[in-house]
């Protein structure tokens, strides 16, 4: 018997990395006509080193994964797909995904792409992927590829 996803949650960061990971949930939440929650979450250690916290500082950037929401709501839509959630969250986005909107949403499939980050900052604040793979309490896919699976430049130029 085939596993069946009914709610499926993909992280989108704004990388091309995470853009692969949400063409590819799009079609994997067609072919099992699943529930799909576009997960945006704003890290709010991000603005923990600016010395003066402006609340403006995250105001923009909830305006600007709102507006990439919407446009990935609209792909989904032109592909068929009919029950779409989008989430703005605000924390440390590896907990967020794993541990509250796993629950919140009964997800059964996380889908995320390779990573968003570069060497330095895998290091001091660790991938976000590899995190969510080790945590989470369902399946987990992790996009190396991109819609027609040939390699992403990020992971062509790790061979």
């Amino acid at each position: 018997m085939l596993k069946e996803y009914k709610n499926i949650l993909v992280a989108v960061d704004g990388s091309k990395e995470s853009e692969q990971a949400f063409k590819k949930a799009v079609q994997v939440a067609k072919r099992n006509d699943s529930v799909l929650y576009i997960a945006h979450v704003i890290d709010i250690r991000a603005f923990e080193s600016v010395s003066s916290f402006d609340e403006s500082l995250a105001e923009e950037a909830a305006k600007v994964a709102k507006e990439t929401l919407d446009s990935y709501v609209d792909y989904a839509k032109e592909h068929g797909i009919e029950d779409i959630h989008c989430l703005i969250e605000y924390g440390a986005p590896k907990t967020v995904i794993t541990k509250q909107l796993q629950k919140d949403y009964h997800i059964d499939l996380i889908m995320l792409g390779a990573t968003g980050l570069n060497a330095m900052e895998r290091i001091l604040i660790g991938s976000v992927s590899s995190y969510v793979s080790r945590h989470a309490n369902c399946d987990v896919l992790i996009v190396r590829t991109d819609i027609n699976n040939k390699l992403l430049e990020k992971e062509k130029k790790k061979k």
